[in-house]
């Protein structure tokens, strides 16, 4: 155990709290732009000029893959030196790449709000290696930079520590996709001028991101959890890891063709694309069994029920999410009318959610307590407030991902597949969805409500601590 924190194996995890604190602050942040968007769908000039809605839009997105990325971080310092049997390598260079990618982060964002994106781009030099103006890539080329610097830096620490240790499936899985993540962001330095080949490398970011390598990411904060809640042999968890590893790549590799149906790419994508996409589900719906099998084999029971709930809850809304709405468009045929549309809002969404968002969760639930010195878990009160920030965001995203799938059956039918031959246009197609786009925003709004629940549960931790301390003396 750590010096300093007895509830830690290595005083050296510590670097993984800053982490942690900063994603759910960013996440707060990526929320309320939520809201403000929701708001000016059916308040048109809501916020305006001050904030437009694509400036709107482009932070909410922007923040939601940076504070992930946070949560990956943390989640690998302190996963790694656990798994590994030893201190981090470095624990002062993950302070100091944590300070430089949160200060590179809070810079971008001020920069998308206070200087229109074009002065932004001449300001940041983005003449000289043009990368800006594409769709979740549209940090500047400078940032860019400190991000490939600190990936660099947070995998050379997490490599040496690694190779300094013991080497676990667990943690082999999570630097195959922390290395993957990577290399593939080099591919938004390229940025062809050919808008068809442009959109073809695009995705190799954005789809081998979150459909390919981020499901490993996943898949061993996953097993790392549940290896420490359940207590099942690691032998089993491994053998699932493995199988769910596999599926994950083969489907996601070649299913990146389901975005190469409609912008001039090999008409070959719309027969791979459609049947490997169309196998993307099951990687997620091993996950659920995966995590169903290992808490009902479970050898103990872990006192951090937040956690386990977390665990499972990740697993079936990630295939939901992931899996089903996913495959509810994704044929060609089926994906020609619907591309676009609310339907993918509302596939990103439970999507995002459920496979990212919860796991990053659920290894703050898990970590969290030891982290603030705690013990395994924070008292009876705190964990209620926790469930009830659980199920009041999940609900709530539940609803968004319905309301927003009946929005794109309608925009749809209005607008794609009109009944007399005479299509709606774009905008009279969005005044019809007025209704669903309210109820929408009373769904983020129950949101958010869960995400302050959540973020109240800490506030119930900090005074346990207190207390104990107290006691102490």
């Amino acid at each position: 155990m750590s010096q300093g924190n007895p509830h830690l194996k290595f005083a050296s995890q510590a670097v993984a709290k800053p982490y942690f604190v900063f994603a759910l602050i960013l996440f707060v942040g990526q929320i309320v732009f939520g809201l403000i968007m929701g708001l000016q769908y059916v308040v048109g000039d809501f916020l305006f000029p001050l904030i437009p809605f694509n400036v709107a839009r482009m932070v909410h997105t922007n923040l939601l893959i940076v504070w992930l990325l946070f949560g990956f971080m943390g989640a690998a310092y302190y996963l790694i030196p656990e798994e590994a049997d030893r201190e981090l390598h470095s624990p002062k260079l993950a302070i100091l790449l944590f300070w430089v990618f949160a200060i590179a982060g809070v810079l971008t964002i001020l920069g998308y709000l206070l200087v229109p994106y074009a002065g932004l781009a001449k300001m940041t030099g983005n003449e000289l290696l043009p990368t800006m103006g594409r769709e979740f890539l549209e940090q500047p080329t400078i940032t860019k930079m400190g991000i490939v610097v600190v990936a660099l830096g947070f995998l050379y620490n997490i490599g040496m520590t690694m190779l300094k240790g013991r080497k676990t499936v667990v943690s082999v899985v999570m630097m195959t996709g922390l290395v993957g993540l990577a290399v593939f962001f080099l591919f938004s330095f390229y940025n062809p001028e050919n808008l068809a080949r442009d959109k073809y490398y695009w995705w190799w970011v954005v789809h081998l991101w979150v459909e390919g390598v981020w499901e490993l990411i996943m898949g061993s904060m996953l097993a790392f959890v549940l290896i420490k809640i359940t207590g099942v042999d690691r032998e089993v968890v491994e053998k699932w890891l493995y199988v769910i590893i596999a599926m994950a790549l083969i489907t996601g590799i070649i299913g990146t063709g389901h975005h190469y149906f409609w912008i001039g790419a090999p008409g070959v994508w719309l027969w791979l694309g459609s049947i490997f996409s169309a196998l993307e589900p099951l990687p997620f719906f091993a996950m659920v069994l995966f995590a169903f099998n290992m808490v009902n084999r479970r050898r103990r029971e872990h006192p951090n029920k937040a956690a386990s709930l977390w665990a499972l809850g990740t697993t079936v809304t990630a295939f939901l999410g992931a899996g089903v709405w996913g495959f509810i468009h994704t044929l060609a045929p089926v994906n020609y009318y619907t591309h676009g549309s609310q339907l993918t809002a509302a596939h990103g969404h439970l999507a995002f959610y459920g496979a990212y968002a919860m796991i990053v969760m659920t290894m703050i639930s898990y970590a969290m307590p030891r982290l603030r010195g705690i013990g395994e878990a924070p008292d009876a009160r705190a964990q209620r407030m926790e469930i009830w920030g659980f199920w009041l965001m999940t609900v709530s995203m539940l609803l968004i991902t319905l309301l927003l799938t009946a929005a794109g059956v309608v925009q749809v039918w209005l607008q794609r597949l009109p009944a007399d031959g005479v299509a709606l246009p774009f905008m009279g197609t969005v005044d019809q969805l007025q209704l669903f786009f309210w109820l929408r925003l009373y769904a983020g709004i129950g949101f958010f409500a869960g995400l302050i629940c959540y973020l109240f549960s800490f506030r119930q931790r900090g005074r346990l601590v207190a207390a104990n301390l107290a006691t102490a003396r």
